[in-house]
């Protein structure tokens, strides 16, 4: 619609049917019980074009000790894991800690403290970019003495 067409639908002054071409007349409210909603399939769903770049974060935020093999697998498949300890018992807590180090320290990777009880973990292959202020870098470019 062009922008007379526009200012003039807007005065009133002729009819705005530019909403019409949007919409679907076989669009339903809802999907009937039973049947899957498909997409348009030039639309490419998000996970699986950051899988197929390497461009995943994995989350994990375990009850018990047992959920530490969703960090291992994760971890081990190059995918960086941010693992959130709140909800544990210290023990158990302090036990998903140590597993962290040794899977880091064996596949060459680092962890890096997030917040209290809350811990990034990067293989090898990814770079951590820090989020501080460049006035607080010692490296910038106003520090030129």
């Amino acid at each position: 619609m062009g922008s007379v067409r526009k200012a003039s639908a807007w005065l009133g002054l002729v009819d705005d049917n530019d909403d019409e071409r949007y919409y679907d007349d076989d669009y339903s409210e809802g999907a009937e019980p039973g049947e899957a909603w498909v997409t348009d399939p030039r639309v490419k769903v998000t996970s699986d074009s950051a899988e197929e770049t390497g461009r995943r974060i994995g989350t994990v935020t375990p009850d018990s000790f047992r959920d530490a093999r969703a960090i291992g697998e994760l971890f081990r498949d190059g995918v960086p894991v941010i693992v959130n300890l709140t909800a544990m018992e210290p023990t158990d807590a302090k036990r998903v800690v140590d597993f962290a180090a040794g899977l880091i320290f064996g596949l060459r990777g680092s962890i890096e403290r997030v917040a209290t009880r809350v811990f990034l973990l990067t293989p090898a292959h990814t770079e951590i970019v820090s989020g501080e202020p460049a006035a607080r870098r010692s490296d910038g470019f106003f520090n030129q003495s």
